[in-house]
């Protein structure tokens, strides 16, 4: 069987994926244009079904995380707004699906699926990595202060002594050379 060719490219995808309060989110308007419905329309299926949307599924932001989020994005694409936006976890965009019945928008939603599934393993991989890092750099903290100590052992070997050293051998009463 074919696989399921993909509405949007995951890129766009990805991009459209912030991360508000240590969560990963989209915002409604990103989430209606990729579904190709209007926002509003998006919002209005939201609170038909707020049951569905506790708050760790969907969350308007503050005006502070609005002002920083445009900040950061340096675009005006988002201009226009009278309302704050609201937006999904990964929890609440798979909610969404649900509510919203059209195909695009189920397709578009597995797409968003795999891609938080992809986001994921990156993250547990680039995890492991930064661990794998640390233990080699305890390791060669460890061998610098090895090293330094042999070197100061060699140091105290090399360097001749101030004081005479006895002479090694058979030695007879009252003879001193």
């Amino acid at each position: 069987m074919n696989k399921d060719k993909t509405l949007v490219p995951d890129e766009v995808v990805m991009n459209k994926i912030y991360l508000i309060r240590d969560e990963k989110v989209m915002l409604d308007s990103d989430l209606a244009e990729l579904y190709q419905v209007e926002t509003r329309r998006l919002n209005e299926q939201v609170k038909r079904n707020q049951e569905r949307f506790p708050e760790d599924f969907m969350f308007q932001l503050t005006q502070a995380e609005w002002s920083n989020l445009k900040s950061q994005n340096a675009t005006s694409s988002w201009g226009g707004r009278r309302k704050l936006p609201y937006v999904f976890t990964e929890h609440g965009v798979l909610m969404l699906s649900s509510v919203l019945n059209s195909g695009r928008a189920i397709k578009v939603n597995v797409q968003i699926m795999r891609i938080y599934t992809k986001l994921r393993k990156m993250l547990v991989t680039h995890k492991d990595l930064l661990l794998k890092m640390n233990e080699v750099e305890a390791k060669l903290n460890n061998h610098d202060h090895s090293i330094r100590q042999i070197f100061a052992y060699l140091k105290e070997l090399i360097q001749e002594k101030d004081e005479p050293r006895e002479r090694i051998g058979f030695k007879t009463k009252g003879k001193k050379e």
